[in-house]
């Protein structure tokens, strides 16, 4: 599996690219900011986009959408408790001072356990509300994609509407934990991990 991490927009949010080596075809996740540089890195590597999915709908993660989804054609993924969030991306964006276009509507809303499938890839969703009621996590052969419910020693914020804090760290510790600790985490924001470094030397979440 082809992994690409391009940090878009502002606020540096991880977009991630996953490609499937032999067909060609791809995901994006997470197209917030920025998205010459996401099609120039598809380009770079051959790929042709066939889904574009949001772990949760903020909008420096989701402020994307629309042109990828002109420049693509690909369907739009999301939970479906992250429409209210979704329909307010513009909104959301300018109480930072910034400017994102809204989002074109989802085509296809995904719940826990359900799969999402390109080329010979198929990532399992996990939901893992906390940092957004819809947030979600994808799995796939030991790497697993988490938006901003787990990062390197810390975890996702809970002060925006419809966060919960202890329903974030029951996701990271009832969801995300049991998947062994050799899992490889990308995460929303700033540098990869694993589920094993997590557990141990977290101090919001560590099991030992």
């Amino acid at each position: 599996m082809i992994i690409k991490k391009l940090p878009v927009g502002p606020i540096m949010a991880n977009c991630f690219i996953l490609g499937c080596e032999e067909t060609k075809k791809a995901a994006v996740i997470d197209p917030g900011d920025e998205t010459d540089k996401i099609l120039l890195a598809l380009a770079d590597e051959g790929l042709t986009v066939a889904q574009l999915i949001n772990t949760h709908c903020h909008f420096d993660h989701a402020g994307g959408n629309k042109k990828m989804r002109d420049a693509t054609g690909a369907p739009l993924v999301i939970h479906a408790l992250e429409i209210p969030i979704l329909n307010n991306l513009a909104a959301s964006a300018a109480r930072w001072g910034l400017s994102v276009e809204d989002s074109p509507v989802p085509d296809r809303m995904v719940a826990d356990g359900d799969t999402i499938s390109f080329g010979n890839i198929t990532l399992k969703v996990i939901h893992t509300p906390g940092h957004s009621p819809g947030g979600i996590s994808l799995y796939t052969n030991g790497c697993l994609f988490v938006g901003d419910t787990l990062f390197a020693g810390s975890i996702g914020r809970t002060d925006f509407p419809g966060g919960d804090h202890e329903t974030l760290l029951a996701s990271i510790r009832e969801k995300l934990f049991p998947l062994g600790d050799d899992v490889q985490v990308y995460t929303g924001h700033g540098p990869e991990t694993t589920i094993g470094t997590e557990k141990r030397t977290n101090p919001f979440v560590r099991m030992t």
